[in-house]
C-alpha cells in the first residue's frame, strides 16, 4: 500500500473483538531511520470463515466495498468514518486511520457500563440518515456496490433465514422480510450499525466495519441499531430507562431526516424488520454474547414472535411491548 518506507521495521499488535476479520494496530516509523516518532494505523483483512460457532462463510472481497463505503460516508459527512489510507485487493486488506480508545471510546462499552446518552444516540441517527440521504440522491453509486451476494451471505441468511429454520412456523414472515429488504434499493447501507462498530469521538460518532456495505434498503441500518438498544436492557437492566430514551431519540432523529421517500413508509419497513432481527440475536447464527439465561432468551422470543405475527407500522408499539416484557 506504500505506507512503509524501504527497510523500515513496523511494530504490530493484534486487536480483539472482531469475528469477521483479522485486525491489527500497526506502528510505522514516522520519519528517517533513527527517528523516535511513530505513526499508528489500523490494518484489517477479511476472513473467509467467521469466528462463530455456526458454519458461517462470507466472500473475502467485502473489504473492497468497505473501503468504498468509507469514502462515500466521509464525502457525505466528514469524519463519519476513519480516513482510508490504503487498500490491497490481492490480500483483501485495507489500512485506515487508527483512532485511540482514550478519545474514541467504544459505544458498546459505554452502554455496558450504563452510560445511556440520548443525545449521542441522536447524533448516531443524524449521521446515519445524512449518509443515506446523500447517497439516495446519487443513484449512480449503486454501480460501485454489486454486493447483493455478500449482503445475503453475511446478513440476510445468517440472521433472518437461519432464524426461519429454527422457527419454522414463522418462516413465511421471515422470508417475506428478506424479499422486502432486497426489493427496496434506495441508498448506500452500512449493514452493521451496531454499538460495537461505533466510536464516541470528540466531534461525533465514527462508524467502523462496513464489510456488509450494500446498495439497498436503509431501513435495515436503522432497525439493526435500534435492535441493539432494546437488547441492552437485558445486559444492563439498571440503565433500562436510559436505553429506551436512546431508542426514542434515535428513531425520532432519523425519521426527521428522511428525504428520499415517505418517512412513514420507511418506518413501516423498520417495524417489520425489527422483531425479525430481535429474534435472530438469540436464535440466528450470530446470537449476542451477553444474553445467556434461557429466561431472558424467552423474553426476546415472546415479544419478537408476537410482533412478527401481528406487525405494527410504527415503532411506538414495539417499544411498548418490550417495556411490558421487562416489567417485574
Amino acid at each position: 500500500m506504500g505506507l512503509l518506507a524501504d527497510g523500515a521495521m513496523p511494530l504490530g499488535e493484534a486487536l480483539t473483538g472482531g469475528v469477521s476479520s483479522d485486525i491489527w494496530r500497526i506502528d510505522l516509523p514516522a520519519g528517517m531511520p533513527g527517528d523516535v516518532r511513530w505513526r499508528s494505523i489500523c490494518v484489517k483483512r477479511a476472513l473467509a470463515k467467521l469466528r462463530v460457532a455456526a458454519d458461517w462463510q462470507a466472500p473475502v472481497d467485502r473489504n473492497l466495498y468497505e473501503a468504498r463505503w468509507m469514502r462515500r460516508a466521509n464525502a457525505a459527512v466528514p469524519g463519519a468514518a476513519p480516513a482510508l489510507l490504503g487498500q490491497d485487493a490481492t490480500s483483501g486488506a485495507l489500512a485506515m486511520q487508527f483512532l485511540a480508545p482514550a478519545d474514541h471510546p467504544l459505544w458498546k462499552t459505554q452502554l455496558r457500563d450504563g452510560q445511556a446518552d440520548p443525545s449521542f444516540a441522536a447524533a448516531v441517527a443524524d449521521r446515519l440518515v445524512r449518509i443515506h440521504a446523500a447517497t439516495a440522491a446519487d443513484p449512480a453509486i449503486a454501480d460501485e456496490f454489486p454486493t447483493d451476494a455478500i449482503f445475503h451471505a453475511i446478513r440476510l441468511e445468517p440472521y433472518l433465514l437461519a432464524t426461519a429454520r429454527v422457527h419454522a412456523d414463522l418462516a413465511l414472515q421471515l422470508e417475506a422480510l428478506v424479499a422486502t429488504t432486497q426489493a427496496n434499493k434506495r441508498a448506500l447501507v452500512h449493514g452493521d450499525v451496531s454499538p460495537k462498530n461505533i466510536l464516541a469521538g470528540p466531534v461525533g460518532p465514527v462508524f467502523l466495519d462496513a464489510e456488509c456495505a450494500w446498495w439497498g434498503d436503509p431501513a435495515f441500518d436503522l432497525a439493526f441499531c435500534l435492535n441493539h438498544l432494546l437488547l441492552k436492557c437485558l445486559w444492563t437492566p439498571s440503565a433500562r430507562d436510559g436505553f429506551l430514551a436512546c431508542f426514542d431519540a434515535m428513531a425520532r432523529t432519523y425519521r426527521a431526516g428522511v428525504t428520499w421517500e415517505s418517512p412513514a413508509a420507511l418506518e413501516a419497513r423498520v417495524t417489520h424488520l425489527l422483531p425479525g432481527l430481535l429474534l435472530a440475536r438469540v436464535d440466528g447464527k450470530s446470537p449476542v454474547e451477553y444474553i445467556t439465561a434461557e429466561a431472558d432468551k424467552d423474553r426476546v422470543r415472546r415479544v419478537a414472535r408476537a410482533l412478527l405475527i401481528a406487525p405494527p407500522t410504527r415503532l411506538d408499539p414495539i417499544r411498548q411491548a418490550w417495556t411490558r416484557e421487562l416489567m417485574p
